[in-house]
């Protein structure tokens, strides 16, 4: 772009280097920057520059541009706002999206920053308008519009201004009023309770009452016959009659016009193709609704700003609405919906190459611009989601015709490309068991064993009430929260099932199925427990690839074949792979170059192979989407810059990670569109497959409200757990909510009790985030078994439920460390230097109970508590120390008697620093997937 920065305004440099948003206030026709404490605030006679600046997951930043026109605003200042909305972009690198903004016609996008809503003040700055301050409260009403964002409009304090279609709110000096006509929907009425509480919070300061009137209950309450005496006493009120606002322009097919000496034309050709855009012109194209100006890279700025001039006045000559929505988008970043109006544009987002980022980057450089911000857009740090613990019970059936059949424990994990699986993983949640049901389809299964699968899916999810996380997931697109469940992930050829057996024998193939006594070769690969997996590829030495690790199986012998490029944790995982492959077999490892003929003859002979990792799917930010079926024609809304708050219970949302897609259930959709689910998600997915590319075999979700898993919930920024179980529509939670009353939660899951009739379901109660996150391990548990012994036995304790009590005060108790205190029903205050004092919950004044601990690293050889199976309390000495070589789980000498489970807690202090480079104390501290990772990497798992 032609473009020199001493023609962009002063105000402007510098800018879109940090995360947030920019706002600007047009006066004596320049941007003034308006104070954070106004932001949001908006007056009716001014104009306004908004910038909003967001971090992509490939760290560049993204630019959103919008200039605001009030309804009072002056012809002179809303084209000033125009104009140097062109220079804001010129000084962020030509590469923001830029959208005019009419009060009361805003898009979605911008009224996505001002949640709850924007509520404009009369009056202005540079305008000449005059704030005036009132002397008196006056009494306002407001009619709200909007089941995903609200527009809020004040309309005349009058009984005419209500009608049975919207929702209102009166706002008193003592009381607001929100009043939902008899037709209004559940989800503006929900929406329009947050704009209540941003109301009593703005202008109240939170000190006001709030009443919810009923179109057509004319019941005796104080507050109905309050608000009607407000309007002169009750009387009909009538029906809503469209104003010249709302009727909106007909969306059209767009039509192109060329932009040449300030006037639009034509351009005759058809159908519209991305090579009919020059990138040293600019372009009209009119939908109707919503107007496109097009800007080629390598237009001058002063003709980017004739541009926005020249379609001004062509929307006017038109007698074009004022609200016409205009866009603005430079060469390289066409939206969407811009797109979409041409033939053979290629799929995707728009981009940028780092060879124009850099161009870019120099010339803002050159003006003394801060370009770190441009120059981002390296690859981000690998990011590790979190896994499922270890207690769960992971079950798994394949698929035979019409039927499932069991897998062997010992063959879960071992998938055939031929066949489909039924996988079903029950947890322990923070209330109750949570459930994680998939169907895996190989990629060379029957269509009708994939139906019998999805069906039998359905089946389990029904006779559980609805709750299970459902999944779909296909061959080589396995989620990493469903590759985390196994130990290890097999992918082998061919296949068990009945159905693929016929379909070799109708189609007259050879059954390449896997034979644990055959010849074949995996390649192994991933980073961790969330994406190790190990598939089988053609035996053929031309599929090696120097920077993976191999597994050839040769009949009854292993090999395992390290790639130059391979790491030291491929060498451990591969190991690790062999080991579930066939069980007892010692490998041979073999080095890339280093190779016997025994290892070449299976492969055909030596050939040439690649030296490349697969590169990544550049990551992308997730959407949310509000979505139904029409007579099957699917629906789609976005919500911007969504939270937890934006999904009602009346609603099916699909959430798209770009790596999975989620069909979100609420709670009161209705039972038809429940079982739609998955359709809704399938024509989700082959829209966008079609407009941006998304992958058709995507992995895809059906998630029910209040039984969302981590793995959803992550997308969120601080999901509320509690929130999301309470029951009710959505109008009546908030409602709830924000007048205080107690909600309605699922009850909660009985308590499990040991043989003893000790509640043992504190253990997730106290602390379920840790019990699901970092679950306990045999010596943890024996443990804390141990302490809650100690203290039955010693109190008396007779129920561990409501409020138990000691039979004996005060009474001294061994435990093995203050840490079992944080997994016990107590309260506990730990006065440093002294024994710790544990008081019983609920206690009575004077019930007390002193705990005498002996805090121990565990690797010092100190006595352990146990538990004996008749239940009584014992002691035994550690075994001290064992050297790391005796530890290894591939030692030649392996020490007897440990727990194979924490091999690393009998390494001395000094050996344990050697082996993983830190103290103990700073290892148990990592998140257990972590530690697992180092100790997989030490031969220590």
């Amino acid at each position: 772009m032609a473009v020199s920065m001493k023609n962009v305004d002063p105000a402007f440099q510098g800018v879109g280097q940090k995360v947030g948003m920019d706002i600007w206030r047009i006066e004596d026709f320049q941007p003034v920057p308006l104070p954070k404490s106004e932001y949001g605030k908006f007056y009716t006679g001014d104009s306004y520059i908004i910038l909003k600046t967001t971090a992509l997951k490939t760290g560049a930043y993204h630019y959103d541009v919008h200039f605001w026109l009030g309804k009072s605003t002056s012809q002179d200042e809303a084209g000033t706002a125009a104009i140097k909305t062109v220079e804001l972009d010129a000084a962020l690198g030509g590469r923001a999206v830029q959208y005019r903004e009419v009060q009361g016609h805003e898009t979605d996008m911008f009224l996505s920053y001002f949640k709850p809503c924007i509520i404009p003040v009369e009056g202005g700055v540079a305008s000449g308008f005059k704030k005036v301050e009132a002397e008196k409260f006056e009494p306002r009403l407001y009619v709200c519009k909007g089941r995903r964002v609200v527009r809020v409009k004040e309309v005349p304090y009058s009984r005419s201004s209500l009608n049975h279609d919207d929702v209102f709110i009166l706002d008193t000096e003592f009381k607001i009023y929100q009043f939902n006509g008899a037709t209004s929907n559940i989800q503006e009425r929900a929406k329009a309770l947050e704009v209540v509480q941003y109301i009593k919070d703005t202008y109240h300061d939170g000190k006001c009452d709030v009443a919810v009137i009923d179109d057509g209950k004319l019941v005796a309450e104080a507050d109905t016959g309050e608000f009607w005496s407000l309007f002169g006493g009750f009387a009909p009120i009538g029906k809503r009659v469209a104003s010249d606002d709302e009727v909106g322009s007909e969306i059209t097919t767009g039509k192109l016009y060329i932009i040449g000496e300030g006037a639009l034309n034509p351009v005759d050709e058809t159908p519209l193709t991305k090579g009919m855009l020059e990138s040293n012109k600019c372009y009209v194209l009119d939908c109707g609704g919503e107007v496109f100006v097009w800007m080629g890279r390598i237009t001058s700025l002063e003709e980017r700003k004739a541009a926005g001039t020249a379609t001004e006045e062509f929307l006017s000559s038109q007698k074009r609405p004022k609200h016409t929505l205009i866009t603005r988008i430079i060469q390289g970043f066409e939206t969407l919906a811009f797109r979409t109006n041409f033939d053979s544009w290629p799929l995707g987002g728009a981009t940028v190459s780092e060879d124009g980022r850099g161009k870019v980057a120099a010339m803002l450089k050159q003006q003394g611009v801060n370009v770190k911000g441009l120059l981002k857009g390296g690859q981000t740090k690998e990011e590790i989601p979190p896994l499922f613990d270890t207690l769960g019970k992971l079950e798994m059936w394949r698929i035979n015709g019409a039927s499932k059949t069991a897998v062997a424990s010992q063959d879960i994990g071992k998938f055939y490309s031929g066949d489909c699986y039924v996988v079903l993983y029950t947890y322990q949640g923070d209330r109750k068991d949570e459930y994680f049901l998939c169907c895996w389809f190989g990629r060379h299964s029957v269509k009708e064993e994939q139906a019998a699968a999805s069906k039998i899916s359905t089946q389990m999810a029904n006779s559980l009430k609805g709750r299970p996380v459902q999944a779909c997931i296909v061959e080589g697109k396995e989620p990493p929260e469903f590759v985390g469940l196994f130990q290890n992930f097999f992918q082998f050829k061919g296949g068990l099932s009945a159905g693929y057996k016929k379909k070799i024998q109708d189609d007259g193939l050879d059954d390449d199925t896997y034979s644990d006594s055959g010849v074949a070769l995996f390649r192994v690969q991933g980073t961790g427990p969330h994406n190790s997996k190990a598939f089988q590829v053609d035996l053929d030495a031309e599929s090696l690839n120097s920077s993976y690790c191999y597994i050839l199986q040769n009949n009854a012998s292993l090999f395992i074949w390290n790639g130059n490029s391979s790491t030291p944790q491929d060498h451990q995982l591969t190991v690790k792979m062999a080991e579930f492959l066939k069980s007892g077999t010692t490998p041979k490892i073999v080095k890339e170059g280093s190779e016997s003929a025994n290892f070449w003859n299976p492969l055909g002979g030596k050939k040439s192979h690649p030296n490349f990792r697969a590169s990544k799917e550049p990551s992308k930010d997730a959407r949310l989407f509000a979505c139904s079926l029409t007579k099957g024609k699917l629906e789609v809304a976005e919500v911007f810059n969504f939270t937890q708050d934006d999904l009602l219970s009346e609603d099916v949302m699909i959430l798209d990670t770009f790596t999975e897609v989620f069909a979100w259930v609420g709670q009161n959709t209705d039972s038809k569109i429940k079982q739609q689910a998955f359709d809704i998600a399938q024509k989700y997915i082959e829209r966008a497959a079609a407009l941006e590319g998304l992958p058709e075999d995507i992995p895809m979700y059906k998630v029910t409200e209040g039984n969302e898993p981590f793995f959803f919930t992550k997308y969120f920024a601080n999901w509320d757990a509690v929130k999301a179980a309470v029951q009710g529509d959505s109008f009546q939670k908030r409602l709830n909510i924000l007048l205080g009353r107690p909600v309605q939660t699922p009850e909660a899951p009985k308590r499990r009790t040991s043989v003893d009739g000790m509640d043992t379901g504190f253990l997730t109660k106290m602390s379920p985030s840790a019990s699901r996150k970092q679950p306990l391990d045999s010596t943890g548990a024996t443990q804390r078994a141990a302490a809650m012994a100690a203290l039955s036995s010693t109190l008396n304790i007779t129920s561990i439920g409501d409020v138990t009590r000691p039979a004996i005060k005060p009474i001294k108790v061994k435990l093995p460390s203050t840490d079992i205190l944080d997994t016990l029903p107590l309260k506990k205050e730990v006065k440093e230097g002294s024994p710790g004092e544990v008081i019983l919950s609920e206690p009575e004044e004077g019930d007390k109970v002193e705990v005498m601990t002996e805090d121990h690293n565990v690797n010092n050889d100190v006595e352990r508590v146990e538990q004996s199976q008749n239940g009584d309390t014992v002691e035994r000495a550690s075994s001290g120390y064992i050297s790391y070589e005796r530890l290894k789980a591939r030692s030649d000498n392996p020490a007897p008697g440990i727990d194979p489970k924490k091999r690393e807690s009998y390494l001395s202090p000094e050996e344990f620093v050697k082996v993983f480079g830190m103290e103990s104390k700073q290892f148990y501290i990592l998140p257990k997937w972590k530690q697992e990772m180092q100790k997989r990497a030490f031969d220590l798992f």
